[in-house]
C-alpha cells in the first residue's frame, strides 16, 4: 500500500514536559483520522488537547488527501502518514479495505506506537497487534441510513455493518462522543460491554465581535444527513439572509442544488470561523448528528442556535437553543423569525449556548482519553 509522509515537528518537544503533568510517562499514539468531515476537526483538537498529558500522536490519513491549509495545520502536531487507502463509506466493496489493518497494524510496530486509536471501527476488524485498540465510532452507515431513512440498511451495504461490528468487538475500549449516539448504536449492533462516552471538544472562543443580522450553518450539504433541501425550503419564509459553508458536492460527484441561500463553497475552517463570529443566529438542519461540531462552534461564538428536535442536540443544548420538526421547513423558519423579531431573546439563547459550550473542551476530553489510554497501557492485553 503506497504512503505519502509529511514529516511534523512536534514530537521532538514531546518529552519537554513530561515531568510535569501526567503520570510522567510518555505515551506514542498511532491515530487515524480522515479529511472529508468532522474527524479532522476532532483530531486536531484531541491532538492538541493531549500534549499536556504525555500523549504524542502519529497520524495515519485515508481517503481523499488534505488541502494544503490543512497539512500546514496538522504539522506542529505529528508526523502524517498518509495512505493510499478509501474511506470505508467511500469504498466500492469489502475487498477495497482488506489490507488496512495489516498495515495500520505496522505502522505501529514500526512508529513505536503504544496504541491505536482508530477513527472508524472497520479499521480494526481483523487487527492483529498485541497493542491496546481504541475504536472511536464518530458516525456509521448503519445508523445514518436509520435516522435519515428509518429503514434497516439495504442489503448490498451489509458488509459495511459486519466490518463495524467486527471492529467495536475486536477494540479493548469503544469511544461515542454522545449518549444519544451510544444509544443509536446499542440498538444497531447490539450491546457493546466496553463502550465508552466522551464528548468532542474544541478550543476556539469566538464570542465578544458585533453581531450582524445574518442565520449561518455549516456542513457537508451533500450529505442528505444535513438536510439542506428543508433549509432551502424555509429560506423562503426567513426574513435574514442564510448563509452556509461547505460543500454541495460529494466526493463521487453527487450535487445537492440550492437556490435559496448563499453558498460559499468548501471555505478554510479559519473563515468558516470568521463567519460564525459575525453571524446572530446559526442552525443546524440534520436529521443526524452524533456530536455536532458546527453547533458547538456557534454556541461558542454567544450566538443563538436553531438546531433540528433530534436526540444528540436535546441531549447537550437542551434549554440553550430553539429547537424545530426538521422534516417540517414551516417549523425552521417559524423558530429562527423568532428569534429575528425578538433581539432580547436572540441575546438571551445566544448567552445560554455560550455557557453550555463551556462543557465542551479539549481539556475535558483530552483528559478522560488519556486516562482510558493510561488504562489500556498499563493492563495486561492478550491478544492472539
Amino acid at each position: 500500500m503506497n504512503m505519502l509522509r509529511m514529516t511534523g515537528v512536534a514530537n521532538s518537544g514531546a518529552l519537554d514536559f513530561l515531568s510535569r503533568y501526567g503520570d510522567g510517562e510518555r505515551r506514542r499514539v498511532l491515530m487515524t483520522v480522515d479529511a472529508v468531515g468532522g474527524v479532522w476537526r476532532y483530531a486536531i483538537e484531541l491532538a492538541r488537547g493531549l500534549r499536556p498529558h504525555g500523549v504524542e500522536v502519529v497520524f495515519a490519513g485515508l481517503g481523499p488527501r488534505p488541502t494544503r491549509e490543512k497539512i500546514e495545520e496538522v504539522k506542529p502536531l505529528g508526523d502524517v502518514l498518509w495512505l493510499d487507502a478509501p474511506l470505508d463509506w467511500m469504498a466500492r466493496d469489502e475487498a477495497a479495505l482488506a489490507q488496512i489493518p495489516a498495515t495500520l497494524a505496522q505502522l505501529a510496530e514500526e512508529e513505536g506506537a503504544d496504541l491505536l486509536h482508530l477513527n472508524l471501527p472497520t479499521q480494526a476488524a481483523g487487527l492483529d497487534t498485541r497493542r491496546p485498540v481504541v475504536v472511536v465510532s464518530h458516525s456509521c452507515m448503519v445508523t445514518w441510513w436509520n435516522a435519515v431513512h428509518g429503514t434497516p440498511l439495504p442489503g448490498e451495504w451489509d458488509w459495511i455493518k459486519r466490518l463495524n461490528a467486527a471492529g467495536m468487538a475486536r477494540a479493548d475500549a469503544v469511544v461515542s462522543p454522545s449518549g444519544s449516539y451510544a444509544q443509536a448504536l446499542v440498538r444497531c449492533y447490539g450491546e457493546q460491554p466496553l463502550l465508552h462516552v466522551v464528548h468532542n471538544g474544541i478550543s476556539a472562543f469566538l464570542q465578544g465581535g458585533e453581531k450582524e443580522h445574518f442565520v449561518f450553518g455549516a456542513g457537508r450539504w451533500w450529505d442528505e444527513g444535513k438536510n439542506a433541501r428543508a433549509l432551502d425550503r424555509a429560506a423562503a419564509k426567513i426574513s435574514w439572509p442564510i448563509i452556509l459553508a461547505g460543500a454541495d458536492v460529494s466526493p463521487s460527484g453527487q450535487k445537492t442544488r440550492l437556490s435559496r441561500v448563499r453558498l460559499l463553497g468548501e471555505i478554510p475552517h479559519r473563515k468558516v470561523l470568521a463567519q460564525v463570529r459575525q453571524a446572530a443566529i446559526v442552525v443546524s438542519p440534520s436529521l443526524y448528528e452524533p456530536f455536532g461540531l458546527a453547533a458547538l462552534e456557534g454556541a461558542r461564538a454567544g450566538a443563538a442556535l436553531v438546531l433540528s428536535d433530534i436526540p444528540t442536540y436535546r441531549e447537550l443544548w437542551s434549554e440553550a437553543a430553539l429547537f424545530f420538526d426538521p422534516h417540517d421547513p414551516d417549523s425552521l423558519a417559524e423558530a429562527v423569525n423568532r428569534l429575528v423579531a425578538d433581539e432580547s431573546l436572540r441575546l438571551e439563547m445566544g448567552a445560554r449556548a455560550l455557557a453550555r459550550s463551556r462543557r465542551f473542551t479539549p481539556d475535558v476530553q483530552a483528559r478522560r482519553m488519556a486516562e482510558l489510554y493510561r488504562e489500556l497501557t498499563d493492563a495486561p492485553v492478550a491478544r492472539a
